[in-house]
C-alpha cells in the first residue's frame, strides 16, 4: 500500500512539473505578444485618445523695420510680422458618446471603442475693432481616424485646413463679438477616453507618458459642462482623474456628468474602458490550479476505491493524470480561436469522457459515471470555472475542500485504517518451531 501511495505521489508531482510548465507557456505568449499586439490594434483602429478644448487666438500684423546684413553692407528694410494672443473660453458645452466593440488579438481582448464628440466654445473678441481669429482644434491622437470633421462658427461652417495633427480654421470677428465655437467628429480608440484642460496634457497623454498627474499642468475652465454617454456599464476612473459630478444609468449604460463653474485642477476627465474576460492569462491561471484539482480528485478516488475493494494500479493513476492534463492543453490552444465559453465546455467534455470511458473498462460503469465523473466535474470543472468569477475562486475552493473533508470524514469514520493497510501488506510464513 505504501508504495503504491509513493507511486501515486509520484505521478501528482510530475503532473503539477507538467502544469507549471504549461501555465508559464501560455502566460509568455500571452505577455511577450501584448506589446506587439497592442501596436497593430492602434495601427489598424485607434489609439488611446485625450481631447483637448480647442485654441482660439487673434492673429495681426505690424510692420517692422529690421536691419540686415547684405554682402558686407548693413541695410533696412520693412517686414511685416504675424502676432498671436489666446483669447479665453468664457463657457463649453461638451458631449461625447462612446460604444465599446472590443477586438480579439492572440489570446488576448482589447477594449476598442467609438466616439461622436461634439464641443461648443463660447469666446469673445476682446479688442474694440474688427480682429482676425485663428481656430486649432488638436486631435486627440494621431494614430486614428476621424470623420466628418466639422469647424463651425456660430452655426456656420468655416473652411478647415490640416496641418499635422490639428485642424486649423481662420474668421474675422467684429468688435466685441461673443461667438460660439463648434467641433465635432467621429472616430474611434483604444483602453481609454480623456477629456483634458489643457493642449501640454493632452500631447503628453498620447505620447503614452505618465497620466498620474505628475508633471501635469495646472488648468482653469469657466463655466464648463461635459457629458459622456455610455452603452455600457463596468467602465472605471483612472487614478488622479475627476469622477463625475452627476451620474445616471440609463437602459443601455450610463449618463456622466462633469458641471463647474470655475474649475482649477492639474487632473483630467478620463473613463477606462471596461475589460473583456482575458483568454490566455485566465487559461494560465487554471492551469497553474490543475494540481489543486488533482489532488482533490486522486483523494476522493483513493478513498472511494479503497471503500470498494477496487484497487487502482498506479498505471490507473497515471492515465487519470493525463486526462485531467488533456483539459487544460486543450484550453490553452482552442482559446485562440473560439470563445473560451466554448472552449472551457469541449476542455471539460473532453477530459470527463476520457476519465468515464477509460474507467468503464478498468472497474465498471458505475463507478466510472457516479464516482470519478462526478468528481471530475466538481473539482475539475466547477472549480475551474469559478475563475471567470474574478475574486470568488479562493472562497469557492475553500469551501469546495471544507464540504469534502466533511464527507469523507463521514465516509471514513468507521474505518480501521490499520486493518486496511495491513490487508493490502503481504503476510510473513510462520517460523518452524
Amino acid at each position: 500500500m505504501l508504495k503504491r501511495i509513493g507511486a501515486i505521489i509520484a505521478i501528482f508531482v510530475c503532473t503539477a512539473v507538467a502544469w507549471a510548465i504549461l501555465g508559464s507557456t501560455v502566460f509568455y505568449r500571452t505577455y511577450n505578444a501584448e506589446s506587439g499586439l497592442s501596436g497593430r490594434v492602434a495601427s489598424t483602429w485607434g489609439a488611446p485618445q485625450a481631447q483637448a478644448p480647442p485654441a482660439i487666438a487673434r492673429e495681426w500684423q505690424e510692420e517692422k523695420t529690421v536691419e540686415v546684413e547684405e554682402k558686407g553692407k548693413k541695410t533696412t528694410r520693412m517686414e511685416k510680422q504675424t502676432h498671436s494672443e489666446p483669447v479665453k473660453i468664457d463657457a463649453s458645452r461638451v458631449a461625447a458618446t462612446l460604444h465599446i466593440d472590443y477586438r480579439q488579438k492572440g489570446l488576448l481582448w482589447f477594449s476598442t471603442y467609438k466616439v461622436d464628440f461634439d464641443g461648443a466654445y463660447t469666446f469673445q473678441n476682446p479688442t474694440s475693432r474688427e480682429e482676425e481669429f485663428v481656430f486649432q482644434l488638436q486631435f486627440p491622437a494621431q494614430q486614428a481616424v476621424y470623420d466628418n470633421v466639422q469647424l463651425l462658427l456660430d452655426d456656420k461652417p468655416l473652411a478647415v485646413t490640416f496641418s499635422g495633427s490639428q485642424a486649423l480654421a481662420w474668421m474675422r470677428l467684429a468688435a466685441g463679438a461673443k461667438s460660439v465655437l463648434h467641433t465635432a467628429y467621429h472616430s474611434q480608440g483604444l483602453d481609454n477616453w480623456r477629456y483634458t484642460f489643457s493642449r501640454a496634457n493632452a500631447e503628453r497623454s498620447t505620447a503614452h507618458e505618465k497620466a498620474d498627474g505628475d508633471g501635469k499642468e495646472i488648468s482653469q475652465a469657466r463655466d464648463f459642462h461635459l457629458l459622456v454617454k455610455t452603452d455600457f456599464s463596468g467602465f472605471d476612473f483612472p487614478d488622479n482623474s475627476l469622477s463625475p459630478t452627476e451620474k445616471r444609468q440609463t437602459a443601455n449604460g450610463w449618463e456622466l456628468e462633469w458641471n463647474y463653474q470655475s474649475l482649477v485642477s492639474g487632473f483630467d476627465i478620463a473613463l477606462k474602458m471596461p475589460q473583456k474576460l482575458q483568454p490566455g492569462p485566465l487559461a494560465g491561471r487554471i492551469s497553474y490550479f490543475g494540481p489543486v484539482s488533482l489532488f482533490f480528485f486522486f483523494f476522493l478516488v483513493f478513498i472511494l476505491s479503497a471503500l470498494r475493494g477496487n484497487h487502482l494500479h498506479p498505471m490507473n493513476y497515471f492515465f487519470l493524470a493525463c486526462a485531467f492534463f488533456a483539459f487544460h492543453l486543450l484550453l490553452a490552444y482552442l482559446a485562440d480561436h473560439i470563445s473560451i465559453h466554448l472552449a472551457f465546455v469541449i476542455s471539460s467534455v473532453v477530459s470527463i469522457a476520457l476519465v468515464v470511458s477509460y474507467l468503464r473498462l478498468v472497474v465498471d460503469l458505475r463507478f466510472a459515471v457516479m464516482d470519478a465523473g462526478l468528481t471530475q466535474l466538481i473539482y475539475l470543472v466547477l472549480f475551474s470555472y469559478a475563475f471567470f468569477f474574478e475574486g470568488f475562486t479562493g472562497l469557492a475552493v475553500t469551501i469546495g475542500a471544507i464540504l469534502t473533508l466533511f464527507v469523507v470524514m463521514q465516509m471514513t469514520g468507521r474505518i480501521r485504517w490499520e486493518e486496511k493497510f495491513s490487508a493490502s501488506l503481504p503476510r510473513q510464513s510462520a517460523l518452524p518451531a
